[in-house]
């Protein structure tokens, strides 16, 4: 189980990477963003496709840069890889990932999930903001 775990997440990021190796436009899957054609604002997931491409290509500074929560989330994604191929491989098991897991409620998570959320929303609107006053 623990090698499938990392042996996806790893899938993932080297299917994104070939993917922009062979020229794919991503921009196809996704339409433009409604929220930023009415308002002129970034929406909380503006930049997120952006940012994950960047992480896959191994740019991460550009992708904390583009959009901070989605790089933090690939970052946490690339930890729970690692961690589930030390399980897998070595079979070192941490046991304060069944005090994180089991004793802490989903309704944290979720919190936890959207504070990270709009923390990089803010970032962006911020920046969004700052080049609106200067331009």
């Amino acid at each position: 189980m623990a090698l499938g775990i990392s042996l996806s997440i790893l899938s993932l990021f080297a299917g994104l990477w070939v993917l922009q190796r062979r020229g794919f436009d991503f921009g196809l899957l996704f339409n433009p963003c409604g929220f930023r054609q009415r308002t002129g604002w970034p929406c909380p997931a503006c930049g997120m496709t952006t940012s994950v491409l960047a992480f896959a290509r191994g740019q991460l500074l550009d992708a904390f840069y583009i959009q901070p929560a989605a790089a933090f989330l690939c970052s946490v994604l690339v930890l729970t890889a690692f961690l589930a191929f030390l399980t897998a491989v070595l079979g070192v098991y941490f046991r304060v990932f069944d005090r994180l897991l089991y004793e802490t409620k989903v309704t944290y998570w979720i919190v936890g999930l959207l504070v990270v959320l709009a923390a990089g929303w803010a970032v962006t609107l911020a920046r969004a903001f700052a080049a609106q006053s200067t331009g």
